[in-house]
């Protein structure tokens, strides 16, 4: 399995750390240049390897880390994205309801990936709380996943679990998944809950 983190700012850089402290390789790319940022990649471990984005891309599950309203030009990498997983790490605070159709801003987002899998996660923590080490004494940092394909859900936990966090599927994303989601000025309500999993 292969992994991208498409976009490089802070909540790119905090997923990107957590790679790095799990030793999992992972693909990072923005619409620049990859020397642009190769140095703040280096600065955060090997594990970390920028590429241009038509190259990231071939990853077979992708971090959706830009801003909502640059989703579309991340979609204009590949003329289909069959085989794939997009984990939408996009907040839509701010996008009006008539932009968004009516509609959550994932499932936008997911119009705009045709034939990927998408799953809405990790987008509910500041990037400074999911930049840090996700084991506490006795537990672990909580990371919400969302998604209208159950199967795509399960390998996102699987890596959830991998990068040290405790993945809680809140189920489809009209349902659960709309707990995560920003709706035009208002947040979500789990949104910047730092929630922790006791270990059995």
């Amino acid at each position: 399995m292969s992994y991208a983190i498409i976009g490089f700012g802070k909540i790119g850089q905090a997923l990107a750390k957590a790679f790095a402290r799990s030793g999992i390789d992972v693909s990072v790319a923005t619409t620049r240049d990859p020397e642009s940022f190769a140095s703040a990649a280096a600065a955060i471990g090997p594990e970390i390897i920028p590429k241009k984005l038509a190259e990231a891309v071939k990853a077979d599950i992708v971090f959706l880390a830009v801003r909502y309203e640059s989703h579309r030009d991340v979609a204009k990498a590949l003329p289909t994205w069959k085989g794939k997983t997009i984990i939408d790490v996009t907040n839509a605070y701010g996008v009006s309801p008539e932009e968004l159709g009516g509609q959550l801003s994932s499932k936008v987002v997911a119009q705009a990936f045709p034939g990927a899998r998408l799953v809405k996660g990790f987008n509910h923590l500041a990037a400074g709380t999911l930049a840090a080490d996700p084991s506490v004494s006795g537990g672990r940092r909580v990371v919400f996943l969302s998604s209208d394909d159950e199967d795509a859900a399960a390998p996102v936990a699987a890596l959830a679990e991998q990068l040290g966090f405790a993945p809680v599927n809140l189920g489809k994303l009209e349902e659960g998944g709309a707990l995560v989601h920003a709706r035009d000025k208002r947040w979500g309500p789990l949104i910047f809950q730092d929630l922790f999993k006791k270990e059995p």
